[in-house]
């Protein structure tokens, strides 16, 4: 791990990664030995889950699952790309706020994009009882403060081959999430929980009194 990260980031991609080789240890995908308790389950009545070998496990929401979904992940690719977004953007941010600061906001986003999706699930589609794991809703609150420190600096928005800046990219990336929730497209991606944690990092952010380009 790069020595010159800042301790809140690297640890939190030493968490990552260790939860990670944890789940694969335990080959948590057929056996649900971490997901059962610690994916962010549907709010609601637990359900009865058969894991084979007459090993029957109650399943649902408990509230440390809040903090907790957020360290496993679904797929290698899943967490390549939420630790490489975390590397890309946590160490710049972390410098600019401090590590507690750092922290609060990390965290605030990701606990925020589980109510947003939890909400939406209760509302919207009560009869789906399946996990939601990883990262990203943190990520995106990490982009939209790098969208609120650094409004011109250029990134680039696939399939799209030229920079953006990262204002724009930021508005043009959660317009598409909130299509792609509202039309169910791209399905088994929690766009919700993406946005929730990107709105809930701005609220934070104007809350501290950070403007667009203007240093905290």
């Amino acid at each position: 791990m790069p020595t010159n990260l800042p301790p809140v980031t690297r640890n939190l991609l030493i968490a990552n990664i260790l939860v990670f080789a944890l789940q694969y240890l335990l080959r948590d995908q057929d056996t649900l030995a971490l997901t059962r308790w610690f994916a962010l389950w549907p709010y609601g009545h637990d359900i009865a889950v058969d894991l084979g070998g007459g090993d029957v496990a109650g399943i649902g929401f408990r509230l440390w699952q809040l903090v907790t979904y957020g360290f496993l992940h679904g797929s290698i690719m899943h967490i390549l790309l939420n630790m490489y977004a975390l590397y890309m953007f946590g160490g710049l941010i972390e410098r600019v706020m401090g590590a507690r600061r750092f922290t609060i906001y990390y965290f605030t986003c990701l606990v925020a994009a589980a109510v947003a999706q939890l909400a939406v699930i209760y509302l919207f589609e009560s009869e789906r009882m399946y996990p939601t794991v990883g990262a990203s809703g943190a990520v995106f609150g990490l982009l939209g403060a790098f969208a609120m420190l650094f409004p011109r600096e250029k990134l680039m928005l696939i399939p799209i081959p030229i920079g953006i800046p990262a204002w724009l990219f930021v508005i043009l990336y959660g317009a598409a999430e909130l299509i792609f929730g509202v039309t169910g497209t791209l399905a088994g991606i929690a766009h919700f929980a993406h946005l929730g944690g990107l709105l809930a990092g701005l609220c934070l952010l104007w809350a501290w009194g950070v403007r667009p380009g203007r240093a905290m």
